[in-house]
């Protein structure tokens, strides 16, 4: 069965109110709506893992050149609604499943109760990656749309 990462970002639904200046009860209704969710699809056998991450601001970009010490930099910065705020891997029959699970996610209460319609990030996660230089070229050309 395929795989899918599910990525939720911090870019807001359709009430663009950030969430420090919800309730203490919309927070917690927000949570508890992730937990039973992550609780069912475990329960269903589609959950892989999930996690949340910390703020790029505590984020490293490492580059090496496998002889010397690496170099070390803070960041990456990008905006706030950019940052990935946690994700989940899912194992599911199909791709309409994956599609379905996203939209439960998305479907997150937020302010008053009210689903958040936030924008969720599904995509497949692939068996193998490329093994030589004609399907790196295949990848590339299919992850540039061309």
């Amino acid at each position: 069965m395929p795989k899918y990462l599910l990525g939720v970002t911090f870019e807001p639904g359709l009430d663009p109110t950030p969430i420090e200046q919800w309730s203490e009860a919309e927070v917690t209704a927000h949570l508890d709506y992730y937990r039973r969710l992550n609780q069912a699809l475990v329960a269903s056998g589609e959950l892989v893992d999930h996690t949340i991450l910390v703020g790029p601001d505590r984020a490293k970009v490492v580059r090496g050149d496998g002889v010397g010490a690496p170099m070390i930099t803070d960041g990456p910065f990008p905006e706030f609604k950019e940052w990935l705020a946690g994700f989940q891997v899912i194992e599911v029959a199909d791709e309409s499943r994956a599609l379905e699970i996203a939209a439960l996610v998305s479907a997150v209460p937020g302010k008053d109760g009210v689903p958040t319609q936030q924008p969720i990030h599904v995509r497949q996660v692939m068996d193998d990656g490329p093994a030589d230089a004609a399907e790196m070229d295949d990848y590339l050309s299919s992850a540039r749309g061309g």
